[in-house]
């Protein structure tokens, strides 16, 4: 492996900050680095550096010689009477890039094809395009220009589920060659995982080093603070916790680390799970009663369209459900319904009298009326005391868990970052003490170290969770099950998760759309399976879903009897045992339909 770029002892310090502290790395052929660290610790700066836009202090950095080079910055840098075609594709003339099978799989991925009628095609201005569409416009150019090192700074913003998963499978296997390299800041830690085959986190000055992705990151750096015990107990007990659901909830998500991890299994073998989830559920119905929300027979409009369509969706007590779908399908305007802001076109809205309910939007205008307070103020002004995971917590704690330090606490909200305006949105909501939470996008602005310890409050947080974010691990982490809006009018659960949404996106997208269709025309058999054995895979198929709906129905009988056995210690035991049965035959039966359905497919 040759290095491209070499820094050696390279300082660099901002205002009062020293970012950057005699940091020696290099970017090797072939490298797939991930850039991680908290908001404001130097991730950009360094990015720039070896860029080259950024001059050092002191030390030296080197290239080899003709070396190309291309950066994703945060902002675009477009005029706005460029058009699209000229953003994208510069000179070249049309039979120079239409018959390259690379330029085209780059706009048919990240454009909608190369007719480009995603962005509203080859002479739409860049100017009133949206700042996702500029965003998959500049990384369109980045990638068809395929510089010999690749730089970009959260390339996942504003893409959904689909696009990111496409650009970690471009980058990780048709880009990925001996003679390249990619450096990516990201907080987006299934991409990290997907893409990165070394991880350098930024802090304090340093830039530490890891084999491997996201999930090789989270072991080596425990086992790291574990042969020093150089880290405090929260931090730790954090750390401990995040390695919990990488082994038990995730497990093919360690197969990456190349390292002895027989240390960090030791780490979390007295572990318990994350979350207590029947405990949680029992807490939950205590709170919020059997009724919560429910969407009856819902249909939404917004302005000629039609985004819901005669949907019932009934929100559970504990349940814990994330929203995926594709851009304009309607989810944050689904999560608008559901706390009683977007008016249905037909249908009902049913509220359960003690629902307390706090909802997450993408705004922080919210924040405009405290700008004159210290954080520590506006967050007291709401509460100074909550309840969490079963004992009192202050204002104080909670912020600090959130990444608040004491003398940070005194800061004006005026001076904050985007990433700490979000975190104070978060803890002035949980303060109101809800028992169903609403967060639209919970991802944006937040550096990983934020979003696990955001993970971390809410596994002891009871109530009825409902999120939308295009962040496929946090959705895997936080929430138990999904639901898609597919663009069709449905609210479709997704026992497959996230995996059964791509393949039915997938599917939609590779199927013929014939003229007319016969309702009454047989189901042509799958390839390589007869007739019958369609007919019976159907079959299992029906008679599971019957089974997880039984299930489901005996799951709510079960809340219901426990919400009237709350101060019956003996008959809530035995109902918990019951419910603990009912979970491990849903997963049961979950997994035998996911079987049969993949049979189907192939």
């Amino acid at each position: 492996m040759a290095n491209l770029i070499a820094a050696e002892r390279i300082s660099l310090a901002l205002g009062t900050s020293q970012l950057l502290d005699e940091v020696s790395l290099g970017v090797g052929t072939g490298d797939r680095i991930g850039i991680v660290g908290r908001n404001g610790g130097g991730k950009t700066t360094l990015l720039s550096v070896l860029a080259g836009n950024q001059s050092v202090d002191t030390g030296r950095l080197t290239r080899t010689g003709g070396l190309t080079v291309g950066l994703l910055t945060q902002q675009d840098g477009m005029a706005a009477d460029t058009t699209v075609a000229q953003a994208v594709l510069g000179d070249r003339a049309e039979h120079e890039w239409a018959g390259e099978a690379r330029v085209r799989e780059i706009l048919d991925g990240l454009l909608g094809g190369v007719s480009l009628s995603a962005v509203g095609g080859h002479d739409a201005l860049v100017g009133p395009l949206s700042g996702g569409e500029r965003r998959r416009i500049s990384l369109a150019r980045l990638l068809i220009d395929d510089p010999d090192v690749l730089l970009l700074d959260e390339p996942t913003n504003h893409l959904d589920v689909e696009g990111v998963r496409w650009l970690a499978t471009y980058l990780s296997t048709r880009r990925a060659t001996g003679n390249n390299a990619l450096v990516t800041i990201t907080h987006d830690r299934w991409f990290l995982d997907a893409v990165a085959t070394l991880t350098w986190e930024v802090v304090d000055g340093r830039v530490e080093q890891y084999e491997g992705g996201y999930a090789a990151y989270v072991l080596a750096k425990a086992e790291r603070a574990r042969v020093a015990a150089a880290t405090e107990e929260r931090r730790q007990n954090l750390l401990r916790k995040e390695l919990a659901w990488l082994r038990r909830g995730a497990p093919a998500r360690t197969s990456k680390p190349k390292f002895r991890i027989e240390a960090a299994n030791e780490l979390i073998a007295d572990v318990p799970d994350p979350r207590d989830e029947v405990e949680l559920v029992r807490f939950a119905t205590t709170r919020l009663g059997k009724d919560v929300i429910d969407l009856l027979d819902a249909s939404i409009e917004v302005g000629d369209r039609e985004l819901i369509h005669k949907q019932t969706w009934r929100l559970a007590p504990g349940e814990r459900t994330g929203i995926v779908g594709v851009n304009g399908a309607g989810k944050s305007t689904l999560l608008r319904a559901i706390a009683g802001l977007q008016p249905l076109s037909s249908g009902k809205r049913k509220e359960g009298r003690t629902v307390q309910l706090a909802f997450l939007t993408q705004e922080l205008r919210e924040l405009d009326e405290v700008q004159g307070m210290s954080v520590i103020s506006a967050i007291t002004e709401v509460k100074s005391y909550i309840m969490l995971d079963g004992k009192e917590t202050s204002a104080s704690s909670l912020a600090k868990r959130l990444g608040f330090s004491g003398s940070r606490q005194q800061s004006r909200v005026s001076d904050l970052s985007g990433g700490e305006r979000r975190r104070l949105q978060f803890l002035r909501l949980l303060m109101t003490e809800p028992n169903v939470l609403l967060l639209d996008e919970p991802t944006n602005d937040l550096d990983i170290e934020t979003l696990t310890s955001m993970e971390d409050v809410l596994d002891g947080w009871a109530g009825t969770l409902v999120v939308v974010s295009h962040d496929r691990y946090l959705l895997e982490r936080m929430c138990n099950r999904q639901v898609a809006l597919l663009g069709d009018g449905a609210i479709r659960q997704l026992t497959g998760g996230v995996d059964q949404y791509l393949e039915l996106r997938a599917a939609a997208a590779a199927a013929p759309r014939p003229a007319t269709a016969s309702s009454s025309a047989p189901t042509p058999a799958a390839p390589g399976r007869s007739a019958a054995e369609v007919r019976e895979l159907k079959k299992t198929v029906a008679r599971l879903e019957k089974a997880l709906a039984r299930n489901s129905e005996r799951e709510q009988r079960l809340h219901d009897q426990l919400l009237a056995a709350a101060t019956d210690h003996v008959k809530a035991a035995e109902l918990d045992a019951e419910l603990r049965e009912v979970h491990a035959e849903r997963e049961a039966f979950e997994s035998e339909w996911l079987e049969a359905a993949e049979q189907l497919d192939e």
